[in-house]
């Protein structure tokens, strides 16, 4: 045994004795000598101090397991890989410093990676340039029609600040954003846009020639939290083949018109005059809610834009032109697009109630269901609703149920938290609720296209789709992370899960039963910063068919494409092989992820304890924790936010209040709560999600 392991001038044949995470090790000081600059060159030469045991070997505090192949290398100069987890072996080499082991290692890991991607990979977009600031000069502010609020239209940018908002000269204090990585992308047929801190992209796909880049925004300076795409406008201001994209920044929105030849030309900006939480296109209406109940529209015909005041709103679906809104009385209306330029003259949007909840419990989700008979007759329709007590309802209205109004059809009580999604479907009825993205499933009964009693919806899955992300993410994280389902065929709906905020990993999951298609991992390493999954039309040749691919934007600014129809394909043949359905990570892949990710300042992006997205929107259901959230004394600095790092968490008074009264199982605590008047009172705060 060695008797001094920092000899000044030790025989190179003296044996050394080791203790390594309680196991004993013995070897020859040449052995553990022949690489320079080493952990052990320097721990036996002196350079590091040496902790000894009782017997007087030298401990080293590491694992006995990982340390008995690098041993062996060092012995041998040969590896042998059998039982061994690579990862971890290589873990372990750079801490000891074995050089060429790492390397070895570093080519194993190799062998199933590159930059070409697997099976799945379709293609990638390298980030954009960033386009030049638009020249700013007077703004150029236009009143509305008489009687219509909100409305301003200001051009060009930048933008003054809005008349209806409180003046503060103080600056508000926003999570700084990347400008170069990817924060939202979208789709519409062929096309996708990609909305970046300050400017959007759009690409299009052709049969020969692939995506390629058509439009560039001017840069912005605001920084976007919503954007939204129309491929197809018909009646547009030049005509039928225009394009169009909007983006949304706190209260305003800019609309830019996009010719076939790809020159943009902006239509306008206007303001809602409250944060925008959802914006979309209804065939040419532009569409924009807000949780504080006003509903703003632009049409394409008319080239107006109108701000309607309606009851909070805490959910919102579509189906044709007809636009319907899940609000905190727990009534549900919809308005009718199509009538729209007819109303023009009062001002006033057609708003029309088309059910009340009978709990009177706020409507947090809502999923409506058009069948094939739908277009036959248009009273044939059905919705399921999800609220914030927990409970999903379906409600149907048939032809012969016209004079009543839609008649409720069945009510499940599994979820114990508000629910935070819904989706009705031919075969399947999906719900997740705010416990962690906690999932139930049932199977939907029809006969002759009509939902049906006999034998009625049955259980078929429950599972959870575990998401972590940062407690001050931006506005726009939760538009750019939407979990899903995506989809409208029920063997290919799919949930994307995204373990923790900082990956280059996603996994997607089938929405019925929760098996696992398939897993992404970026290509070139990159972060994963937003995702989607979007169906494009297959070639003109007979017999194609539409291919779905997942979209991930990337903190460089990249886009990647996965084929999903093949991942589909591929998942269906291997069925029958598999014994066992793996869904989503395996404990073994959640420690992994985990260990990228401090929990200290992480939580779920749908905690238990806190109301829906869409009871408080997704702005302010960032302000809460889950129970994985471990309260961190001391902020991060910002300098250190590498792979895996995030901000710490700070309780907020939304969420203590929300301790307090621990559910929002009824209109009337909802109430108590105070939705729109505390969340008026705190617009001047940071919006920590989108």
């Amino acid at each position: 045994m060695a008797t001094n392991g920092n000899s000044p001038s030790p025989a190179m044949g003296e044996i050394i004795q080791l203790n390594v995470g309680g196991t004993r090790f013995s070897t020859s000081r040449q052995t553990l000598m022949w690489i320079p600059d080493s952990f052990f060159s320097s721990l036996l030469s002196g350079r590091i101090s040496t902790l000894r045991d009782e017997t007087g070997a030298i401990f080293i505090d590491r694992d006995p397991t990982a340390f008995a192949p690098i041993l062996n290398f060092l012995r041998t100069k040969e590896l042998d890989l059998r039982g061994v987890n690579i990862s971890v072996l290589r873990h372990e080499a750079e801490f000891y410093g074995i050089t060429p082991l790492v390397r070895r290692l570093l080519l194993c890991e190799e062998l199933d990676r590159s930059s070409c991607g697997s099976v799945l990979f379709h293609g990638y977009l390298p980030p954009p340039a960033i386009p030049p600031r638009k020249s700013s000069s007077a703004p150029d502010e236009r009143p509305g029609p008489s009687g219509a609020e909100g409305f301003t239209r200001v051009s060009p940018l930048p933008h003054p600040s809005l008349s209806d908002s409180p003046c503060d000269d103080t600056e508000k204090l926003v999570p700084i954003v990347d400008p170069r990585k990817v924060l939202i992308v979208a789709g519409h047929h062929n096309w996708i846009v990609a909305a970046y801190a300050h400017f959007v992209i759009c690409y299009r796909i052709k049969e020969s020639s692939g995506w390629q880049q058509v439009f560039s925004s001017p840069y912005l300076d605001w920084t976007i939290e919503r954007v939204a795409l129309n491929a197809k406008v018909v009646g547009g201001p030049h005509g039928d083949k225009d394009k169009m994209v909007a983006a949304a920044s706190e209260s305003r929105i800019i609309l830019w018109s996009i010719q076939d030849g790809g020159s943009g030309n902006e239509i306008g900006v206007f303001s809602l005059g409250v944060p925008v939480d959802d914006l979309f296109f209804i065939g040419s209406q532009l569409v924009a809610t807000s949780h504080t109940g006003k509903v703003g529209v632009w049409n394409a015909v008319t080239q107006h834009w109108q701000v309607q005041d309606v009851v909070p709103i805490t959910s919102c679906d579509t189906a044709g032109s007809f636009l319907l809104l899940g609000c905190n009385n727990g009534s549900i209306y919809y308005i009718d697009m199509q009538k729209f330029p007819l109303r023009m003259k009062d001002n006033d949007l057609l708003v029309t109630e088309l059910y009340h909840d009978p709990s009177n419990d706020a409507i947090t989700a809502l999923s409506v269901y058009l069948t094939p008979k739908t277009s036959v007759s248009g009273n044939w329709i059905e919705i399921a609703y999800g609220t914030s007590s927990g409970a999903v309802r379906v409600i149907v209205q048939h032809p012969e149920t016209v004079g009543s109004g839609p008649q409720l059809f069945q009510t499940f009580t599994v979820h114990r938290s508000p629910v935070t999604k819904i989706m009705l479907s031919e075969k399947h009825l999906v719900s997740v609720c705010a416990d962690n993205n906690h999932v139930r499933t049932w199977t939907v009964t029809r006969f002759r296209g009509m939902i049906s009693t006999q034998p009625g919806s049955t259980p078929l899955a429950s599972f959870k789709i575990l998401s972590l992300e940062e407690t001050e993410s931006h506005g726009s994280y939760c538009s750019g992370n939407d979990i899903g389902p995506f989809g409208e065929r029920d063997d290919q709906q799919v949930f994307i899960q995204k373990v923790i905020p900082i990956t280059n990993k996603l996994f997607v999951r089938l929405s019925s039963t929760g098996k696992r298609i398939c897993e992404v991992q970026s290509v070139d390493g990159t972060t994963i910063t937003c995702f989607m999954v979007r169906e494009c039309e297959g070639s003109s040749r007979m017999g194609s068919r539409p291919r779905r691919y997942l979209f991930t934007g990337h903190g460089n600014g990249s886009i990647q494409m996965w084929d999903l129809t093949t991942a589909m394909d591929t998942a269906n043949k291997g069925e029958e092989r598999r014994k066992e359905e793996v869904g989503g990570p395996t404990e073994e892949e959640l420690l992994q992820l985990l260990d990228q990710c401090d929990l200290s300042a992480s939580r779920c992006a749908t905690p238990s304890i806190s109301p829906a997205p869409s009871v408080l929107h997704h702005a302010r259901l960032r302000e809460s924790c889950s129970s994985l959230q471990l309260q961190s004394q001391e902020p991060v600095p910002e300098s250190q936010a590498t792979y895996g790092a995030v901000r710490p968490y700070r309780e907020s008074p939304l969420l203590a209040r929300a301790r307090r009264t621990e559910s929002f199982n009824s209109y009337r605590d909802f109430q108590n709560f105070s939705l729109s008047r505390g969340v008026l009172d705190n617009t001047g705060q940071t919006s920590n999600c989108g």
